[in-house]
């Protein structure tokens, strides 16, 4: 007589229940922007009727979705670097590790490959951490909003940097940017907590950059142009094939 079995899962675990698709809440620290917009929507639906309520509607729902703040599941694995923000791989390229970020305590002072990623004011603006490990540096810069696009963005825009160090002892480094339209960078950790990766770290309002720093020996698994998505896309991998789109 044949035996029915039950579908497999990775490591040939049986696959015991299902996913379903969830509409994308939203973050916190976006709600109170949504009901102000919300009421701005309702105040001119009552004093001007549909025609003065719908752009205040209209910007009710870009507001929420701006702050909408998805279900991630994050690739599990040794050596794996996880992407910290949605949005277009915009540049790949070997550059000196930022001061703040160098030294014997944090990056050192090799050159390292740096994947930046571009966020318009479409994308989901939530970062999260792209390792496991204990924070060990937050450094908040002051600085100018030029445009995120532009790579002299990195050393002048108003910025925040953190490195997270593993349980290996391997560190990553990564930027918040701000750009023309944002003009507030928001953490959600300190140093000393531990963070698993793919948690939420911060966000920056209305549209930015967030830049990762490979540490030496991990090669970049992206490709320019690539759309990225927090907590999903595997940005690098320690001792992995090296991929085309790197500016030596």
């Amino acid at each position: 007589m044949t035996s029915l079995r039950k579908p497999e899962g990775p490591g040939g675990l049986p696959v015991t229940t299902t996913v379903k698709w969830r509409f994308p809440g939203v973050h916190p620290e976006g709600r109170k922007y949504t009901v102000i917009a919300g009421g701005l929507a309702l105040l001119a639906l009552w004093l001007g009727g549909w025609f003065w309520a719908w752009p205040f509607i209209g910007l009710t729902i870009w507001v929420a979705a701006f702050f909408r703040d998805p279900v991630r599941t994050t690739p599990q694995g040794e050596g794996l670097i996880i992407s910290p923000a949605d949005g277009l791989v915009s540049m790949i390229e070997r550059v000196p590790v930022p001061r703040e970020l160098a030294g014997p305590h944090g990056l050192g002072e090799a050159p390292l490959v740096r994947v930046s990623v571009f966020m318009s004011v479409f994308d989901v603006h939530i970062n999260r951490t792209p390792i496991s490990g204990t924070i060990r540096q937050v450094v908040y810069i002051s600085g100018k909003f030029l445009n995120a696009d532009l790579d002299k963005a990195s050393d002048e825009n108003e910025r925040q940097h953190f490195v997270v160090e593993g349980a290996d002892g391997v560190k990553v480094g990564f930027t918040q940017i701000a750009g023309l339209v944002a003009r507030r960078i928001m953490s959600f950790t300190k140093v000393g907590d531990i963070v698993a990766v793919g948690q939420r770290i911060g966000l920056i309002r209305f549209g930015s950059r967030v830049d990762v720093y490979l540490p030496d020996g991990c090669e970049p698994q992206v490709a320019l142009g690539q759309r990225a998505i927090a907590g999903e896309t595997i940005l690098g991998r320690v001792g992995g094939q090296k991929v085309v789109g790197v500016a030596q």
